[in-house]
């Protein structure tokens, strides 16, 4: 089971890559070394409330997207997770989702 610490990092990673920065790229706009924004993707360091703000808007997510990080999870913590939104899903819901999964097993 992954920390929040680390998931965090993958988070960041993920954003990052998704607006085309390197590392190095990230971590010169936030005034840091590379080798410091590696240990904040590695879930080794922990960056401050400025620095994460700063990081949410270089890559253009709004601050709370930055905790948006469950589908990064490990292959146990997300069966888990499915299982526990599936238990909350009435049967109409739980149909529709049904479905959706049967039809990405068939294609």
């Amino acid at each position: 089971m992954q920390n929040a610490n680390e998931l965090l990092g993958k988070r960041i990673r993920e954003l990052r890559k998704r607006v085309g920065l390197t590392q190095e790229q990230l971590a010169e706009q936030l005034g840091i070394d590379q080798k410091h924004m590696s240990r904040i993707e590695l879930g080794k360091s922990y960056p401050s409330l400025d620095r994460l703000s700063k990081i949410a808007e270089t890559v253009g997510a709004p601050l709370p997207g930055l905790f948006k990080f469950r589908h990064l999870s490990d292959e146990e913590d997300l069966h888990k997770q499915a299982a526990d939104m599936l238990q909350q899903l009435g049967q109409k819901d739980l149909k529709k989702v049904y479905r959706i999964l049967e039809a990405f097993l068939e294609g």
